[in-house]
């Protein structure tokens, strides 16, 4: 929907002005269009980490493809994107990034800072409030150490141009106040827009509780276009990055595949293309088809 900018005064930072027309427009998700938060679901930003890789801060993508529909890399002429920092997982660094999209999209409409009680931040994160403790703060605030880690680096063509930013600014736990507080970046509004699908994930991540790599792949394909996929081992190889031998990486997707038709998430088959291993996916439900009956 579009609005004359004169009676607009933007107080909604998810609303950007055309320069051409003087019209304000809100980003929101469509049928032709990702919003952020799904392109980042693509990327290998959130995969399954090994003990031995927790924590590890080698991490680098080029994001260049997925991230190049940001507004301030349109309007700048940032091509080249990469994303680097710590190896996020899914335990808990991905129900993290769900309550601060989630903060963001419910608080974060006059100022790029955002304070709410931990508690509440913690129900955001999808956690209940009987399983607040302090290992649980510890947890959460190793969580946006890491979350806060990523740096993103946006650059011309032509490298003449370029600017560097953080996933997330800056993150204050206050533990006698009891409350969270976020500072984002206004040029990455979009990358907080709250995506309805990581809501309708929920349930799923809770029916594959401590299986990082099934958790991974849900969000990768609740992130692709509905209808039939058609995706390679190799692909999956790549997107939950994993650094273990190949011939283990995939045992580790056949058993998640397994694990997400088990849930009654999707149906597949496995099939060869040449010599390259292929994976039909033919249908997703986000509800979960399965418990839905059982229910």
């Amino acid at each position: 929907m579009e609005k004359n900018a004169e009676n607009n005064e933007l107080g909604n930072p998810f609303a950007v002005v055309r320069k051409e027309s003087g019209t304000v427009y809100e980003l929101v998700p469509n049928s032709h269009k990702t919003v952020q938060p799904v392109a980042l679901l693509r990327l290998s930003v959130f995969t399954p980490v090994s003990p031995k890789n927790k924590g590890k801060r080698d991490f680098q993508i080029d994001a260049s493809e997925e991230l190049s529909s940001l507004e301030v890399a349109r309007q700048e002429g940032y091509s080249n994107i990469k994303i680097q920092g710590a190896k996020l997982n899914m335990s808990t660094d991905f129900k993290t990034w769900i309550g601060i999209i989630s903060a963001f999209s419910t608080y974060g409409f006059s100022s790029e800072k955002i304070n709410l009680p931990f508690v509440e931040f913690a129900k955001l994160c999808g956690i209940k409030s009987v399983d607040i403790k302090a290992r649980l703060r510890t947890r959460l605030h190793d969580s946006l150490f890491n979350i806060s880690s990523l740096t993103l680096a946006f650059s011309s063509k032509d490298g003449q141009k370029s600017m560097i930013t953080h996933l997330v600014h800056s993150a204050v736990l206050d533990i006698k106040n009891d409350t969270v507080e976020i500072i984002g970046d206004k040029r990455l509004w979009e990358l907080y827009r709250y995506d309805h699908k990581v809501l309708l994930g929920l349930k799923a991540l809770a029916e594959l509780a401590k299986k990082e790599a099934a958790q991974s792949l849900y969000i990768y394909f609740e992130s692709m276009p509905s209808g039939t996929l058609f995706i390679s081992m190799k692909r999956l190889r790549e997107r939950l990055a994993m650094e273990s031998p190949v011939n283990v990486q995939n045992q580790i997707i056949r058993r998640a595949l397994a694990d997400l038709e088990k849930i009654g998430y999707l149906s597949y088959s496995e099939t060869k293309k040449g010599r390259e291993i292929q994976f039909i996916i033919f249908e997703r439900h986000p509800k979960l088809k399965s418990l839905d009956i059982i229910e």
